[in-house]
């Protein structure tokens, strides 16, 4: 398959997550209220335990290879600071679609970036897609329970949205695989950028939300969604052997 052919798959399957998981926040009520909440939380854990991974084990390993320290961590934090004025703005709009700006504000860098990384390593680049992939399920279901809440948003409406937007993917990917590629300095200050916005989001947005009074099992999701990422990397560096 042709590399640019590659690229368009995995970051539309990436983005074809998000519609999923709102389909999956869609499903009726479960019937115990005590199993919906807590199935809520540990997806949302499960989202962040995933985002954290592909920070850890392939934007921030693969970011730094190209930078100096000051640079790096320059981008990194430049990342989580424009993170947050998007937040501040948002929040001063009184919108109703804050984690689906937030959703939006992840998959087009995170796209950028796994397009660049296809150039330089398809393995780093199939797993990152996967990690894309976990955590746009989970934050699907969040936008969708928020979009939800609106008497202008229905259902259908909101799930065709949402695979609207996973094509924005596809052209994220491959001006990054085009363009950046050939410019590595720029391409790791882009996977910096991303990083920090992701933990900034991680803390801000989804960790906080994970805890449940009297209930412990949700945040063993964000051990899971960490834990697959670790699988992947592990199974990534065996074929480099």
């Amino acid at each position: 398959m042709h590399p640019l052919m590659v690229v368009v798959a995995f970051t539309l399957l990436a983005g074809m997550a998000m519609p999923f998981g709102a389909a999956l926040a869609s499903v009726e009520r479960i019937r115990s209220h005590w199993l919906e909440a807590e199935f809520r939380h540990g997806i949302m854990a499960f989202g962040g335990g995933a985002l954290l991974a592909a920070v850890a084990l392939v934007l921030v390993p693969d970011g730094i290879a190209h930078l100096s320290q000051g640079a790096a961590a320059l981008y990194f934090c430049l990342g989580g600071v424009v993170f947050m004025g998007l937040d501040i703005l948002l929040y001063k709009m009184k919108t109703s679609a804050s984690q689906l700006a937030a959703m939006l504000t992840d998959f087009i860098p995170e796209s950028l970036a796994l397009g660049a990384a296809f150039a330089l390593s398809v393995d780093n680049a199939l797993l990152l897609a996967v990690m894309m992939a976990l955590q746009n399920v989970p934050e699907g279901f969040n936008a969708y329970h928020e979009l939800h809440g609106s008497s202008l948003h229905r259902r259908p409406r909101i799930i065709l949205m949402f695979a609207a937007m996973a094509l924005l993917g596809p052209v994220a990917g491959v001006a990054g695989y085009l363009w950046l590629a050939d410019y590595p300095t720029q391409m790791a200050a882009v996977m910096l950028a991303a990083s920090g916005g992701i933990l900034y989001s991680i803390f801000q947005d989804i960790a906080p939300q994970v805890p449940l009074k009297k209930h412990w099992a949700p945040p063993l999701g964000a051990l899971l969604g960490f834990a697959l990422g670790i699988v992947g990397h592990m199974l990534v560096l065996s074929r480099m052997v």
